[in-house]
């Protein structure tokens, strides 16, 4: 085993299969965002959403997907000139990938990739004992999408972080006021399949324990419509929570965090008035 990934393992305690997949999931997320930055990709865009949250700014929940924008909007994009980068520096460090940009039938903002590796056999590798692996069907793969939004609809302020593992790096990342602004407009307007994403739920009460302002003016930006006043906020925010399928977010947010009980027990919408009601506003 390479050993930065061994000493990126020692920062895991996994007890079972789903946290053995998680680490090296995250772990194979850092080493993509390496691969990006050797591949110069942050000289276009920034790194965005709940993973940058998870690796830059501690947020206390696993996240999935790579989430990225562009810095200036662009019709025309395509993540092959990134995806060869991204295998080789996988590579390098011992794991075997597929980089596979997404062909979709209508044309959006939106344009996703998928990193592929082979869980049994990656596993294997960093030495995950054989008692975690039962049952596990050898082309079961880890997939992390990979989006970037090429027509972001407004221009982020931007930050360098400093990736420490693998390698000391910069990363241009959407700074945390935005991101709290963004969350709070998913939250409130996004669906996924019909779901409700209880991870945008998650967190911006996350955003607001640790008073984060709150941007108005991001946040009015992103939704298109003048600056919102804060009582103006705070009805759309009674409007959605009272819209709110909370046994729903409940059921999407316990596939990322460890203390799932917590949830269960405290989430409903007047937990979710409580936070609003005490919303650190930028003045």
């Amino acid at each position: 085993m390479n050993p930065v990934i061994r000493q990126m393992l020692q920062r895991y305690t996994p007890r079972s299969f789903q946290e053995h997949e998680q680490a090296l999931r995250e772990i194979l997320q850092e080493l993509a965002l390496v691969g990006l930055w050797r591949a110069k990709f942050f000289e276009h865009a920034a790194f965005y959403g709940g993973t940058a949250l998870r690796v830059f700014y501690q947020l206390d929940r696993f996240s999935e997907d790579l989430d990225f924008t562009l810095l200036t909007p662009k019709n025309s994009w395509s993540w092959e000139p990134f995806g060869e980068v991204v295998k080789r520096e996988l590579f390098a460090f011992g794991f075997d990938s597929v980089f596979m940009e997404k062909e979709k039938k209508t044309e959006t903002a939106v344009k996703s990739a998928f990193l592929k590796t082979t869980t049994l056999q990656e596993m294997l590798k960093v030495g995950v004992h054989a008692d975690f692996l039962k049952g596990i069907h050898p082309e079961m793969m880890i997939r992390i999408k990979i989006e970037v939004d090429t027509r972001p609809p407004i221009s982020y302020a931007c930050e360098q972080k400093f990736l420490a593992e693998p390698l000391p790096v910069s990363i241009k990342c959407v700074n945390e006021e935005s991101l709290f602004a963004a969350k709070m407009q998913a939250a409130f307007f996004r669906t996924w399949k019909n779901r409700v994403k209880g991870r945008d739920w998650y967190d911006i009460v996350w955003f607001i324990r640790r008073k984060i302002p709150f941007n108005l003016e991001i946040f009015s930006a992103l939704m298109a419509v003048p600056r919102l006043s804060k009582s103006d906020f705070l009805e759309i925010a009674k409007e959605r929570i009272a819209m709110l399928d909370v046994d729903l977010a409940i059921e999407d947010i316990l596939h990322f965090v460890k203390d799932q009980e917590s949830i269960r027990q405290s989430w409903s919408k007047d937990f979710f008035k409580y936070w609003m009601e005490r919303i650190p506003f930028k003045e």
